[in-house]
């Protein structure tokens, strides 16, 4: 595979993943890890670069969510949004720490954007959430090895 492939790759599957939409970015990071023909820490740069910009889009969705929120394809129920809500008014913009769990993170990156999180500040905690849990994937991947 080429590097192009390989990275290119990676970034997409890492960006979908982050946004609301069903994706798996983790088993493509360790199985390219695995494979040993790339640096994996430029794989864990390529994913976490991809993800983060994939959380970026649902900030910016949830800047407009009161305009499309009703809409048939809006992808985060009312339910799970106001969850959300209540995780990302409970404890602050230091929820985005969770950005990378499994089915609360993409609606907090949302909230985020909904209740007006400054654009810097989100970019920083989820930059740092995201490139930790891909850090700690290639990390365990490597000692097992």
């Amino acid at each position: 595979m080429t590097a192009a492939a390989t990275y290119g790759g990676l970034f997409v599957a890492a960006f979908l993943a982050a946004t609301l939409l069903p994706a798996q970015s983790e088993a493509a990071l360790v199985g390219l890890i695995a494979l040993g023909e790339r640096s994996p820490w430029a794989l864990v740069a390529t994913a976490s670069l991809g993800n983060t910009l994939g959380s970026l889009v649902n900030w910016a969705l949830g800047r407009q969510a009161e305009r499309f929120r009703h809409k048939r394809w809006f992808p985060v129920s009312d339910r799970a949004l106001d969850r959300a809500t209540g995780w990302y008014r409970r404890y602050g913009r230091w929820s985005l720490l969770l950005s990378w769990v499994p089915i609360v993170g993409d609606p907090l990156t949302l909230v985020a954007g909904v209740l007006r999180e400054p654009f810097w500040s989100f970019l920083a905690l989820v930059a740092v959430a995201k490139t930790a849990r891909y850090a700690a994937l290639a990390a365990g991947t490597l000692a097992l090895a």
